[in-house]
């Protein structure tokens, strides 16, 4: 790494994509631990605003597809410091039965979100 930092080498890509992978893991560990991401999720109670985009449905065959079903956007309020929590212990079983209580609030449509695309935060 010092000759790397001294610009006389460079790393291995195998050796970029674990130094990487250790950055980013750092990194989750230093905001849980800090409690600064639980914070700033939670905002003072207010909650934070979530997109959420809906499957990829081009490869369903259009007698199944549903696509009426469009992005959403919900603020999530109290769940954060669980939220967290759950992604630090990396227990998907707890974030999933977080993730069914989000969804609930959305309307008589929420099943439609039980498997997403991905998840946008607005923080």
């Amino acid at each position: 790494m010092r000759s790397w930092f001294n610009g006389k080498s460079r790393p291995s890509k195998a050796n970029l994509e674990r130094l990487d992978s250790a950055y980013w893991v750092r990194r989750r560990e230093n905001l849980i631990r800090s409690g600064s991401l639980k914070r700033h999720l939670d905002n003072d109670g207010q909650g934070r605003r979530m997109e959420i985009y809906p499957v990829d449905q081009s490869a369903v065959p259009q007698s199944r597809d549903r696509t009426n079903i469009t992005e959403r956007s919900i603020t999530v309020r109290y769940v954060w410091a669980d939220l967290v929590d759950a992604w630090a212990a990396q227990d998907a079983g707890l974030m999933d039965e977080i993730w069914d209580d989000v969804i609930t609030d959305l309307d008589s449509n929420y099943a439609a979100y039980a498997y997403v695309s991905s998840v946008g935060i607005g923080a």
